[in-house]
């Protein structure tokens, strides 16, 4: 039997990633060694000047793969478009919906059946913080 290796820390920055596939059916007798690092910043981020994070809370989004507790990527440069899941602050509260249009009218819709869309009129205060992407 081989020892357990144990790998250094890695650099918060730049983490280990194995190019050898993770089977999740039968056993691989693939190799298992360290092939490249993965940084997190430049998969997961396009504009790093316009990204910030955000946790999410709440059920609203389940439908959309949004759970309470998620950690979100908002990127301010991107343009909100018809279907995509944006975070805004509504009258002063942060929330993150999808953005639908319906009659040339925005809502914002919730990913979950217990929750209506908003819809939008003149007299409320809206500002788009950001997209997922």
């Amino acid at each position: 039997m081989k020892p357990i290796q144990i790998l250094p820390q890695p650099n918060p920055e730049v983490l280990p990633f194995y190019q050898s596939p993770a089977a999740c059916g039968f056993t691989s007798p693939a190799a298992d060694y360290l092939q490249e690092t993965l940084s997190l910043d430049q998969l997961l981020i396009r504009h790093p000047a316009a990204t910030f994070f955000a946790r999410a809370q709440g059920r609203s989004m389940e439908g959309a793969g949004i759970f309470d507790g998620d950690i979100l990527i908002i990127d301010r440069s991107l343009s909100p478009k018809d279907g995509d899941v944006i975070l805004t602050l509504l009258d002063g509260e942060l929330i993150v919906k999808r953005l639908i249009y319906r009659n040339n009218k925005p809502e914002l819709h919730s990913e979950h059946r217990d929750y209506p869309p908003v819809k939008l009129d003149s007299e409320q205060e809206i500002t788009v913080w950001g997209c997922g992407d």
